[in-house]
């Protein structure tokens, strides 16, 4: 039996105050690394300023207006941490030591076993790869043996292999979707693709696409997918208490709803999905439930067509006469809630890395239609219905038809949960113990069966 290894990953989305894809990548990610046993460090970039008092340091990891210099003091901080780039940064420990009462973000922290911080790393790292085409150095006491990076990111951490996730390249293959600096993002992805240690990828689609477009060699990049999972108190709520939920949040009725949920913006396709809804004349609502993000006016543009519009805005829910109802946010649980009371969910995206929310709605046993691109084909299997997201006629077809049969729903409520369980935490653990210990990462079980094995053996 091998020790256990020390292993970080970045804070980078975690730190966010609303949850992304990334962000539930990175904390399965955290919680994959505890499951093989290793010790597990998370480095955090806050804006929290460094203090000597370790009670402080803890106080302002959960509220960054702590001790907050001045403006001037920012400025002369980060002109001094450029004079010093060759150097790099020096990450300090944050203490978690229960003085801070910290429930409200207990569904977003990591697992963890140690928590470090440097203050505004990421943004300190943007303005050095801007300036000098490199990744910014960071150390901590006592390098650990391996740091994953769960974005694409100018940074390396001192003493040890340095691996990053590039979920996909969709500023590249869809560069009319994002704001990203094309330019900017091309090098720094290929700067990575040639200086890291690793590659890691979600999809055999993403991981097809950083060895054509950036050039990295097959052997360099692995394909460990993404786990699925939703907490069992949850996905175990009694259907009457979801119905009774749905109901009276928002006066839905269970089964006779269609849900979108994700990020407004040009790659998730809501505008297509908008205009086939209508179209297709089925009598339950649409439910849309996500941020208005880049061009989320040009997506939503059918819904003010003055034929369309009913002026109907009850608090943050806003009604039309065919029943589109949009919500900005709602909370994990009635999320999950409208998920499993859902007819089906529609995510036919353009272009997706994972779909993690097509796997999270098929986990909870509701019927999917989805795209036939990118990833989506691979995730889903034969559990979803696929369709050119391209094409409005087919995404109308397949939402009267999933409406009409109810033969198929239920075929594909009990399809769903067996392919999203090929995506389960442990297997997705398994893949990454794999991976580590190719990069010299030893399983701490020498007995158990190798990783690869279990695999094949599943």
């Amino acid at each position: 039996m091998s020790r256990p290894s020390r292993i970080f990953l970045d804070g980078y989305n975690l730190a966010l105050d609303q949850g992304t894809g990334v962000a539930t990548y990175a904390r399965n990610l955290s919680f994959a690394m505890g499951r093989l046993g290793h010790q597990v460090g998370v480095l955090y970039g806050t804006r929290a300023a460094p203090s000597a008092n370790p009670l402080i340091r803890e106080i302002a990891f959960f509220d960054e207006r702590v001790g907050a210099p001045p403006k001037w003091l920012v400025a002369l901080r980060r002109t001094r941490r450029m004079l010093r780039a060759p150097i790099g940064e020096l990450a300090v420990p944050v203490p978690i030591t229960g003085q801070v009462v910290a429930t409200t973000f207990r569904d977003r922290l990591p697992h963890f076993d140690e928590i470090w911080n440097c203050q505004d790393l990421f943004q300190q790292a943007y303005v050095h790869q801007y300036l000098f085409n490199g990744r910014l150095s960071v150390s901590v006491p006592k390098q650990p043996r391996l740091m994953h990076w769960t974005y694409p990111l100018a940074l390396r951490l001192r003493g040890a292999r340095n691996i990053y996730t590039m979920h996909d390249l969709v500023p590249l293959r869809l560069p009319y979707t994002t704001l990203d600096n094309k330019r900017r993002y091309f090098r720094l992805n290929r700067m990575l693709g040639q200086r890291a240690d690793h590659i890691v990828t979600v999809s055999e689609a993403s991981k097809r696409d950083i060895i054509s477009l950036l050039g990295v060699p097959e052997e360099r990049v692995t394909n460990t997918y993404q786990a699925v999972d939703i907490p069992r108190k949850f996905r175990d709520v009694p259907p009457q208490q979801v119905q009774a939920e749905i109901d009276g949040s928002f006066g839905l009725t269970a089964g006779q709803y269609w849900l979108f949920f994700g990020a407004i913006e040009p790659k998730k396709n809501v505008g297509r999905l908008i205009q086939a809804y209508l179209a297709s004349g089925v009598p339950g609502p649409l439910v849309i439930v996500g941020k208005k993000a880049w061009k989320s006016e040009e997506e939503l543009r059918l819904l003010h067509d003055d034929h369309v519009r009913y002026l109907a805005q009850e608090g943050s829910i806003l009604r039309t006469r065919h029943r589109v109802m949009m919500l900005d946010y709602a909370p994990f649980r009635l999320l999950v809630n409208l998920i499993r009371g859902a007819r089906a969910v529609l995510f036919p995206s353009l272009y997706e890395g994972f779909g993690l929310p097509a796997l999270e709605s098929m986990l909870l046993g509701t019927p999917v239609i989805t795209s036939n691109t990118a990833s989506m084909p691979e995730v889903v299997g034969d559990a979803a219905i696929k369709v050119d997201p391209y094409d409005v006629s087919a995404l109308v077809q397949a939402i009267q038809a999933l409406d009409r049969d109810a033969t198929l729903r239920a075929r594909m409520a009990e399809a769903g949960p067996r392919q999203a369980a090929l995506f389960s935490p442990e297997r997705y653990a398994a893949r990454l113990e794999a991976l580590y210990a190719r990069l010299g990462v030893p399983p701490v079980e020498r007995n158990a069966a190798p990783a690869e094995a279990r695999l094949a053996a599943e």
